[in-house]
């Protein structure tokens, strides 16, 4: 164990729902959730605002429809998500070489290897100065726990929400944790939480109180063992990195089970389409194709194929998917479909017999990084009529008399719309036709403008402010800063891409 709270664990708050209020400035203190918006979408976020009413991450979407009826409902922007994520893991890696990310909004750092930290006044000078840069940066806030060990430093963000800082200090680990809830600690769901409480564990002092041995008993050798070392604050596990991919994937769940067998087909060649622009993002190439399937009564079907050497050629993965494909029966209907890749490698291999068989036919072979962005367009015209535009809620949009906007909503041919920018006042709500030619889709603005080359002073956005942090006691050993948030955030979650890590 480090004598010295040199671990830093940055949480983003209400991610998602923190950068639609930032872009959006007629929804900044207002509720905001992020998520599916069909019958079977799944909250991915909501801000601070809209869990005043229940409403959480993970819940289903017509759940939380019921308990904020009021709050504004928008699909996710995930490129929006990943450049200011790539914002904030650029400011991470300028304090020190090992930065482990977990997910878009959260990272661990080791502040001690990139010699920013090395005692609890340089740890706490490095956790305030972070949170000012990305408040400067990106315009967002995010919660920072300082400690001498991964688990702890991750307890300590939790309790530094929403846009705070907290410093467990070392030895004061246990006093702390003694009188939280078992499932506070990393690992423990419901069912280990239940079946603890029903041995009357349901503290962590208890947890360790009842000994390595009764863990042991009660849930088994491995975990009991991990148990019992989490209760007295133990946690050597290192800050990595770079940890290996094993797969990528996309899957999409329907609103209503799709049945007819050419747009289950279509289905998966677009996923596989998706799967290989994410490869390509990545760098990456794979050897296994992987297909699944969830029928209309909940069974999931999982076929794969390998391949003789790597690829991140669409029209490979598309004929691997669809061989896949046509040994899954999906009469009875289909509500999720996925495509995935794994034995990842940094080259490919090019599959020089399915290019030879593409040209005798006439087809066009595939070219690097050619094409990926129509792919999935080009597989829908071919067997259908242009159907009408969508507009999803939330997204961008730009018209060519009233500038730019977001989707507010659309339906029986008409589009709402509210032309405002991350920098503007709130804006005015105008509707049009669906099909209007002035109207088109658009990229996200940067949530902090940009100002000239050469204008003093870094520009951080509405509200923003770079102030030092105060300080409060949240326990023992703990201090947390008392800035205020700008304005509210919100936690990452799912969407339909998955990269797996072990």
């Amino acid at each position: 164990m480090r004598t010295a709270p040199t671990i830093l664990h940055l949480d983003m708050d209400a991610f998602f729902a923190s950068a639609e209020q930032a872009s959006k400035p007629s929804l900044r203190g207002k509720a905001v959730v992020v998520g599916g918006l069909g019958p079977r979408g799944v909250v991915a976020t909501a801000s601070y605002e809209a869990r005043v009413f229940g409403v959480n991450s993970a819940m289903p979407m017509a759940q939380a429809r019921r308990r904020a009826p009021n709050a504004a409902y928008l699909v996710p922007r995930f490129g929006l998500y990943r450049e200011v994520s790539e914002q904030v893991m650029g400011l991470l890696r300028a304090l020190s070489p090992l930065v482990e990310p977990l997910s878009l909004d959260e990272a661990f750092v080791d502040l001690e290897a990139g010699g920013a930290a090395w005692d609890e006044a340089s740890a706490r000078l490095a956790g305030v100065k972070l949170r000012a840069d990305i408040r400067a940066v990106t315009g967002l806030t995010g919660s920072v726990g300082l400690a001498a060990s991964k688990m702890v430093a991750k307890i300590a963000s939790e309790q530094a929400k929403p846009d705070g800082l907290v410093l467990i200090e070392p030895g004061t680990e246990r006093a702390l944790l003694g009188p939280m809830s078992v499932r506070t600690l990393p690992g423990v769901g419901p069912a280990t939480g239940d079946h603890l409480r029903r041995a009357g564990i349901t503290s962590v002092e208890e947890l360790a109180e009842a000994g390595e041995d009764e863990l042991v008993r009660l849930v088994g050798k491995a975990h009991g063992h991990a148990l019992f070392a989490m209760a007295l604050a133990h946690d050597e596990r290192p800050v990595v990195a770079e940890r290996e991919t094993k797969s990528v994937s996309v899957e999409d769940t329907y609103d209503v089970d799709i049945h007819e067998r050419v747009r289950v087909e279509l289905e998966v060649q677009r996923l596989a389409d998706r799967c290989v622009r994410r490869l390509r993002r990545a760098g990456l190439s794979g050897r296994t194709i992987v297909l699944k399937v969830r029928r209309y009564d909940f069974s999931t079907l999982t076929r794969s194929e390998t391949l003789r050497g790597p690829t991140d050629d669409p029209g490979v993965v598309r004929e691997a998917a669809a061989r896949l494909l046509e040994g899954v029966d999906t009469t009875g209907g289909v509500r999720l479909l996925g495509v995935g890749v794994s034995g990842l490698a940094d080259y490919t291999q090019e599959d020089l017999f399915a290019q030879a068989q593409a040209a005798a036919v006439g087809e066009p072979v595939a070219e690097e990084h050619a094409g990926d962005e129509s792919a999935e367009v080009t597989a829908a015209a071919d067997v259908a009529a242009p159907a009408e535009r969508r507009w999803p809620s939330g997204h961008d949009v730009c018209h060519a008399e009233y500038g730019h906007g977001w989707v507010q909503g659309s339906g029986l041919g008409r589009v709402t719309v509210r032309f405002e920018t991350p920098y503007s006042e709130p804006g005015r709500v105008r509707t049009f036709r669906t099909d209007d030619p002035r109207l088109e889709p658009a990229d996200p603005l940067p949530l902090v403008e940009r100002r000239p080359e050469g204008a003093d002073g870094p520009s951080a956005g509405p509200g923003a402010s770079l102030s030092a942090a105060g300080t409060r006691g949240p326990g023992a050993g703990a201090q947390v800063s008392s800035e205020p948030a700008s304005r509210p955030k919100s936690r990452s979650g799912g969407g339909g891409d998955a990269t797996s890590r072990p």
